[in-house]
């Protein structure tokens, strides 16, 4: 695993290689002041003065690049920063001027104090720089930045008045032969500043690293060495134009980063965002943050990204547009592929929920027109296959063009069902992407029929929640059962067979299918699950197959809801009928008890039911209620816990039982 990155002058070794450059030079200027004889003496007016028109120009471009970015970012540390080149560059500049032979024919003084003096003047800028101004502090500077350009311009004026006209001031006279004694100790404020600035400016690398940052404490670093060198006043020798190679390094080491920088990014907008105060980098990242939602939002609505906008915003140059347009090319390529697929999961959603297919076709067209286009789909009527005056004759699977249209064929067991039309795509893998969209639809069109054939053919020969449990996992429809805890709810109509034997076989069929059609809702709507009608017999399950909390109040409710029912539809017919014949009436068992549950029979019929002596218990208490009462055991009167209304039958002998069962006419439940 690689090591993390780490800024220069944050790894441990470059750290060291970068204090070791910094101290050579003040090593050089100790060796050369130790050692007289080494500190020889070349004067070289022309060279001198070109060197520093030269550095001052390029310190001039660094401060005005700095300043535009202090104006565009409205920073005011970059504005500070700026004024320490600034600064720099025009005392260095007039220290330049004041070369023996270019205005004045011998040396001056203001030679030999305007760059100290012009040092110490971008020092307070380069500490103020380095300090965490904050929002208010930040405002007043920038509110008094134009002030403080002129204040520099004016003072910059009149020291070059001052000490470049000659005979003017004592300035433009030639230096006295002894070096000025408190131009060293009037030095010492600066060199301090730049060290401050330097320490504050590191800490602030450490929280933030940057390149840029180690080249301006690089840079303050070498300004205060300048300052240290320069203190020694010995003009022309080695010492003293060691000042001028630290200050001309100070200057071009920043240009260089700048300058790589801009080679790596490709664009000057962004060269000194790592200097600025924390309020502007949160400002630029809001800015990113905002420039990429809106890239994001033209990719999701299949726009193009406004790349020259974009450009003029953070400074893209040619070849940066021309890389964010074919990547906005891709990424929307990318979303209408994902869109595709995206659709594609939709519609195989929908094939195992079993909707309509009038519903189906109509929920998969809306949902497949958000990736596809203009979608249409046909069903075969009347053994053709039409969309609008487009008629469809199919050769097998091949799907049929049509200008810019491509149709697909939908099939059902083999056969052709309909046909679905798709925009033609711009590459094979949109066509490939159709092509799969049709066979998908074809079987959720497949799966739908299948579906509405189950409910006419198998739902309803059997309880929803057995045919469910069937349905999810064929392996349930094995011989066999488990051991469970359930309540089993027994009814009859107690009166069936003196009724049978007066009516017409008719009759009887629609007296059952009324009662059965207003109790089998009960037991549903209260999670039971019907396993048996026989006769007028009815057995019913709670908490199997599917597993119910509060199964016993569940099966009690059933019950009470059913007799209230039937007696309803007892008191309907009552009045209907011109005989004397007497209507059946429900009376219902409830208990409470363990059972076997499972699929009974042999291998070639089956049938899901419950044995056990819950089951019987459940059955004899059936037998024994009055009718239209529910009679209920112990077991189940105790899961009922409070509120329920009972009245107790005492402890009855039933059928196969050898010890009496307590049992209870339930007559109502909270």
């Amino acid at each position: 695993m690689s090591s993390p990155y780490l800024p220069p002058a944050t790894q441990p070794v470059r750290g060291v290689v970068w204090g070791i450059h910094l101290a050579l030079p003040l090593l050089g200027l100790w060796l050369l002041l130790g050692q007289q004889h080494l500190n020889v003496v070349w004067q070289h007016n022309a060279s001198h003065f070109w060197m520093i028109l030269t550095v001052a120009g390029i310190n001039v471009a660094l401060g005005a690049m700095i300043t535009e970015a202090a104006r565009r970012r409205r920073d005011a540390r970059l504005f500070l920063v700026s004024m320490v080149f600034l600064s720099s560059a025009g005392f260095f500049l007039l220290h330049g001027l004041a070369t023996p032979g270019i205005i004045l024919p011998t040396g001056s003084l203001g030679f030999d104090l305007g760059q100290q003096v012009g040092l110490t003047i971008a020092s307070v800028f380069a500490f103020a720089s380095a300090l965490p101004l904050g929002e208010r502090a930040a405002k007043g500077v920038l509110d008094s930045q134009h002030f403080v350009r002129a204040m520099l311009l004016g003072f910059m004026l009149l020291w070059g008045l001052v000490s470049l006209v000659p005979e003017l001031t004592a300035l433009s006279e030639p230096p006295p032969v002894a070096p000025v004694g408190w131009l060293g100790p009037a030095s010492i404020p600066g060199v301090l500043l730049y060290g401050a600035a330097g320490v504050m400016m590191f800490l602030l690398h450490r929280r933030r690293p940057s390149a840029m940052l180690v080249s301006l404490i690089t840079a303050y670093a070498l300004l205060a060495e300048a300052m240290i060198a320069g203190m020694s006043q010995l003009n022309w020798h080695l010492s003293w134009w060691e000042w001028h190679v630290l200050l001309t390094l100070a200057f071009v080491f920043v240009a260089y980063s700048a300058y790589l920088q801009f080679r790596r990014e490709g664009s000057s907008a962004g060269l000194f965002d790592s200097v600025t105060l924390a309020a502007t980098v949160a400002r630029i990242q809001q800015d990113y943050d905002q420039a990429l939602e809106e890239l994001v939002e033209h990719v999701r609505r299949g726009e193009p990204l406004a790349a020259t906008r974009l450009s003029g915003k953070f400074r893209l140059n040619e070849s940066q547009v021309a890389v964010l347009d074919r990547a906005g090319e891709a990424l929307a390529h990318e979303r209408e592929l994902s869109e595709r697929l995206a659709a594609l999961v939709a519609v195989s959603a929908q094939t195992r929920v079993g909707l309509p297919e009038g519903e189906l076709l109509a929920t998969a067209l809306d949902r497949v027109r958000q990736a596809y286009g203009d979608v249409k789909i046909a069903l075969v009527s009347e053994g053709r296959t039409q969309i609008g005056s487009r008629a469809y004759e199919f050769d097998g699977g091949t799907p049929i063009r049509r200008d810019h249209l491509l149709a697909y064929p939908l099939t059902v067991r083999g056969h052709l069902a309909g046909v679905l039309e798709v925009p033609v795509g711009r590459t094979g893998h949109d066509e490939a992407l159709a092509a799969t969209l049709a066979g998908q639809l074809s079987i959720s069109l497949e799966n739908a029929r299948l579906y509405q054939e189950l409910d006419t053919l198998f739902r309803q020969y059997m309880s929803p929640d057995v045919a469910n449990a069937l349905l999810a996992d064929p392996a349930r429809a094995e011989l066999g059962g488990e051991l469970k805890e359930l309540t089993a709810l027994f009814a009859d109509l107690k009166g069936f067979t003196s009724f049978s034997e007066k009516v017409t076989p008719g009759e009887i069929v629609e007296m059952l299918n009324r009662y059965h059609t207003a109790a089998v809702p009960c037991v549903l709507n209260n999670g039971g699950t019907i396993v048996q009608f026989v006769g007028d017999a009815m057995l019913a399950l709670f908490n199997a197959p599917a597993t119910q909390a509060g199964h016993a109040r569940a099966a009690c409710r059933a019950a009470l809801e059913m007799q209230r029912a039937a007696a309803e539809v007892a008191e309907e017919m009552a009045w209907k009928r011109v005989d004397d014949v007497e209507w059946p009436t429900f009376r219902v068992g409830v208990n409470t008890g363990p059972a076997l549950v499972g699929n009974i029979g042999s291998p070639e019929l089956r049938g899901f039911n419950a044995m056990g002596d819950c089951v019987n218990v459940a059955a004899r208490l059936q037998a024994l209620a009055e009718p239209g009462t529910v009679v209920i055991g112990e077991t189940t009167l105790r899961q009922l816990g409070g509120g329920a209304s009972v009245n107790a039958l005492g402890r009855l002998s039933l059928k196969g039982k050898e010890e009496p069962v307590a049992a209870y006419v339930l007559t109502g439940m909270p």
